[in-house]
């Protein structure tokens, strides 16, 4: 039963590091979207723009593939280590949640690299901006929802194990 109750815990804390590097994707989108806030209200910069805005653009891309390492290697963990906590049904849930998260993350980091800046009109890298900032809020709340879905099953074995010692 200890070693069941370290394991809830250590998921737990996982899914807290997670949120963070959630929260590193989301700003880099922040960034992305004040810049292009920036170029809309004061269109002489469009051109002085290109390197700050393919900056932005290699944070996200950096962003997007730590937090898609990250994710591979907790979904790894709760794929190995959940089955005889959760059982059959529970394991099939969660492995769908990883899926369409995983799905989601590759969309993003294809939609980023495929991403040419240069020559893009004011309306284009609005656009760009646009899809790219709808791909990564799709990710955060994929993300979130599934964690939420997880904690509460994560806590509600939690009480029983320490309600058993």
């Amino acid at each position: 039963m200890a070693d069941y109750l370290a394991l809830v815990n250590r998921t737990i804390e996982e899914h807290h590091n997670i949120r963070g590097n959630l929260k590193l994707a989301g700003d880099s989108v922040s960034d992305l979207e004040a810049l292009f806030s920036l170029q809309k209200s004061r269109p002489d910069l469009i051109l002085s723009s290109p390197e700050a805005l393919k900056e932005r653009l290699e944070k996200l891309q950096q962003t997007l593939s730590y937090l898609d390492e990250g994710l591979k290697n907790h979904f790894g963990f709760e794929e190995k280590l959940l089955p005889p906590l959760f059982g059959d049904f529970l394991m099939k849930a969660l492995i769908l949640d990883h899926r369409a998260i995983k799905k989601q993350i590759d969309a993003a980091k294809s939609l980023a690299a495929d991403t040419r800046l240069e020559g893009l009109s004011q309306k284009e890298l609005l656009s760009r901006k646009s899809r790219i900032q709808q791909q990564v809020e799709t990710i955060l709340q994929l993300v979130e929802d599934h964690a939420a879905r997880e904690e509460t099953i994560l806590k509600m074995l939690k009480r029983a194990l320490e309600e058993k010692s």
